[in-house]
């Protein structure tokens, strides 16, 4: 088909999600009735051998460097995703945003609160720029429904909500460490700079803000090896739970939010549940096409039921009802999202937009109170 308008994208930061988005761009045919479409134009990583799999497989791409200022000087150049560690989020995403490129970039805007804080005055400074946090869980089709269940009030009251991301990929304690692992790159929040957004991206997009935080941290391994084979400090935040309040109008409830790098028989588990008086859910992508609800009747037995849900996303593919979802899809739909959002604005195709700078300005305030509460062992309000 032809398309209203091609978005030139460049990608800085090449590494694991640099090539997803480049999958994600490359399979834009899977998608049904789209007038845009990504085209990945050029590449850049300081480490030129990152570079080889992108020219070898993407045959889009027009120039590749190993310094993000000159990207940023190509004028055909219109958006671009940035995946880099967080301590390099400060500079690159305020020299993104200046150059007046529409950016989605990764969690969590910044290395802590005072670098978020100058990303937004950026941001704020720039407002022509559209700028989006990438957060692809809740666009698996369970996440997707549950979101309109709440636009449509279905739960009555809530009573309770829990929400987490967990995985095991630090389960071996001989792993080596990598950026990660190191607080002077990763920063002191741990797992939950680099989980979080994906667990606060539905409560904060229906304003379950918490009152306050009662955080546990652990770090569970203290030392890894590094590439030379010598045992250093792993000084990052393995695990958080985050036992929270939170209250929208006159509803008041509990909010428990973990984000494990060590949960032992989950590879990469993204899970919600949200108890309500009138109807409650549970969804999790390790059963991704499985969902467990129930409806509140006083004149039934009260039951949990699981029903098989059917592939309906956002953005409607090729790919027929019965066939699963998976982690590459939720990335496209995302994707989808955000150039939606650059072509169509507020009349975009679909309600559910990519997670907002504002939301994850709000996960920085969170894990600030979550690294006090757990120092001080005491809840913080906020």
């Amino acid at each position: 088909m032809k398309y209203k308008r091609v978005i030139h994208f460049g990608i800085i930061g090449c590494g694991l999600m640099g090539r997803e988005f480049a999958s994600a761009a490359s399979r834009w045919c899977h998608l049904l009735n789209l007038d845009f479409k990504p085209v990945i134009t050029a590449v850049c990583d300081t480490n030129p051998d990152t570079l080889t799999w992108f020219s070898n497989e993407i045959d889009t791409i027009k120039a590749e460097y190993t310094n993000y200022k000159d990207l940023l000087e190509n004028p055909n150049i219109e958006a671009i995703y940035c995946a880099v560690p967080h301590h390099l989020h400060e500079q690159i995403y305020i020299d993104i945003i200046e150059s007046g490129k529409h950016l989605l970039a990764e969690k969590p805007f910044g290395i802590d609160l005072d670098a978020n804080e100058k990303i937004m005055n950026s941001i704020n400074k720039n407002p022509h720029v559209i700028v989006r946090c990438s957060s692809e869980f809740p666009f698996y089709p369970g996440a997707y429904q549950i979101s309109k269940w709440l636009n449509e009030n279905k739960f009555g009251k809530i009573i309770e909500v829990e929400t987490g991301f967990w995985h095991s990929s630090d389960l071996d304690p001989n792993k080596e460490i990598n950026w990660k692992r190191q607080s002077k790159t990763n920063g002191e929040y741990g797992c939950m700079g680099d989980l979080g957004m994906h667990v606060l991206h539905l409560p904060l997009r229906f304003n379950w803000f918490p009152q306050d935080v009662r955080a546990f941290l652990s770090n569970i391994i203290s030392e890894r090896p590094n590439h030379q084979g010598e045992v250093v400090p792993c000084d990052t935040w393995d695990n958080a739970l985050l036992a929270c309040s939170t209250k929208v109008g006159e509803q008041e409830f509990p909010l428990f939010m973990s984000m494990k790098r060590i949960a032992p028989g989950h590879a990469n588990t993204w899970f919600i549940k949200i108890i309500g008086t009138e109807f409650s859910v549970e969804y999790s992508t390790k059963y991704p096409k499985q969902i467990s609800t129930l409806t509140f009747n006083s004149n039934e037995i009260q039951g949990w039921k699981n029903a098989d849900l059917p592939y309906v996303t956002a953005y409607p593919t090729i790919t027929g009802n019965i066939f699963e979802f998976g982690f590459s899809d939720s990335i496209l739909q995302m994707w989808a999202a955000f150039c939606d959002e650059l072509t169509n604005r507020e009349n975009m195709k679909q309600t559910f937009y990519c997670a907002t700078p504002e939301e994850a300005m709000k996960s920085h305030y969170l894990f600030t109170a979550a690294l006090e509460s757990n120092k001080m062992n005491r809840t913080i309000l906020l």
